[in-house]
């Protein structure tokens, strides 16, 4: 059974979603499941842009052939080559072995990697490029790692649609809403957008600006990316909430409170904290523990709050497992330009705030680590409630 949307009079999604996937890229819990979008455009000649992942290419198929209705495949634009979008480009293919392949030389060697069509000829673009289908003329805009270096992105300047590759997508299935304004996107939307970015692009923020630089000048009136909604208005929202991201700049100012806590006595401190923060006067406090929050969620928060609070209990003389990963994965993904505060435990030999401020100055860029720090041994006292209320007030100092 098919199932297709109209874009526009002549453009057609005919991804699909997939709810029963775990774990994107095998890493990333994603419990509202992913769409894989991919496009036909029905001109003088037939376009496919972008095939889907695996596990959905019989739905696809199944949606492609429905559109084509018989006409043949003229062209497929490849502008990424991640199997979760090119793993079904060979089914085409046997279908339509009539079909052009137009994408970027970098690709031609990674689809030829995945042993995928290595007996047909490309029609190999650069940065500039431009061709035609008949109404429609599109041009080719190179996104080098965003978040692959076969990138490109494709933009119709008949209709102004942009074809985005992963830039601008997003975790959740579409579920039918194909649409930015079919959902409620603050309330259901920016937490699964925000996850997508930071986790799978996040690294490449510099490379993210280079691009949102090169589609400033275009008139661009929608967004098609290859996971999550179409943007179709409003489309300032998304670009900014992007050009924060890859400038690691904070969405708002708030307080993630990350601890590790072995026998409830660190958690109690972390929650010590966030009382005397919300009764300062700062509500936007967020508390997680590292042993049970996967770190994608972490670093999601990371790139949304201006201040980060580390909280440690000390282990085997150095650092609790799960913090540390977590601090690993801020600076794998870059994440930058936070004030950070730190509190420790320890019952003999306290250790986890060097442990952390060894690692923060010596990993992560322009982070700016408050005064005083606070060190629990084993329980908390009176005394400790006090320098918790001390570290509270230097948090929303520092955030003025």
């Amino acid at each position: 059974m098919y199932c297709i949307r109209n874009v526009t009079e002549d453009l057609f999604w005919i991804g699909a979603n997939d709810h029963r996937l775990a774990l994107f890229e095998n890493a990333h819990p994603i419990p509202n499941g992913v769409s894989y979008n991919s496009y036909v455009l029905l001109d003088e000649k037939t376009v496919l842009f972008d095939t889907v992942d695996w596990s959905i290419c019989r739905q696809f198929l199944e949606n492609l052939e429905h559109v084509l209705n018989g006409r043949p495949l003229d062209y497929i634009v490849v502008n990424h080559f991640e199997p979760d979008h090119g793993a079904s480009l060979e089914e085409v293919i046997l279908r339509h072995p009539e079909a052009t392949i137009i994408c970027s030389t970098k690709a031609v060697n990674i689809i030829k990697q995945f042993n995928i069509a290595v007996n047909k000829d490309f029609d190999t673009v650069k940065e500039g490029d431009t061709r035609c289908f008949g109404k429609h003329t599109v041009a080719f805009v190179e996104a080098p790692m965003v978040h692959w270096p076969e990138v490109m992105v494709t933009f119709d300047t008949t209709n102004g649609i942009l074809f985005s590759a992963d830039a601008f997508g997003s975790f959740g299935a579409l579920d039918g809403k194909l649409f930015n304004d079919e959902v409620n996107f603050d309330r259901d939307w920016i937490d699964d957008a925000r996850r997508y970015y930071t986790n799978i692009v996040g690294k490449y923020g510099v490379f993210v600006q280079k691009l949102l630089t090169k589609v400033s000048g275009l008139d661009i009136k929608m967004i098609c990316p290859l996971h999550g909604p179409v943007w179709r208005n409003n489309l300032e929202y998304f670009i900014d909430k992007h050009d924060k991201w890859s400038k690691y700049e904070p969405e708002e100012k708030g307080v993630l409170i990350a601890y590790a806590s072995m026998y409830g006595n660190t958690e109690a401190a972390a929650q010590c904290l966030a009382a005397k923060l919300v009764e300062k006067g700062c509500t936007n406090v967020k508390v997680y523990d590292v042993s049970n929050t996967h770190v994608s969620q972490l670093i999601s928060e990371s790139f949304k709050l201006s201040n980060i609070v580390l909280a440690s209990v000390t282990y085997n003389t150095g650092l609790f497992p799960a913090m540390l990963d977590y601090l690993e994965d801020m600076k794998a993904l870059e994440v930058q330009n936070r004030t950070i505060a730190l509190m420790e435990n320890g019952s003999w030999g306290p250790r986890a705030a060097s442990h952390m401020t060894n690692f923060i100055n010596n990993n992560l860029k322009n982070m700016t680590l408050l005064e005083p720090k606070v060190t629990i041994k084993s329980a908390g006292k009176d005394s400790d409630v006090q320098n918790i209320d001390a570290l509270a007030d230097a948090i929303i100092e520092s955030m003025k």
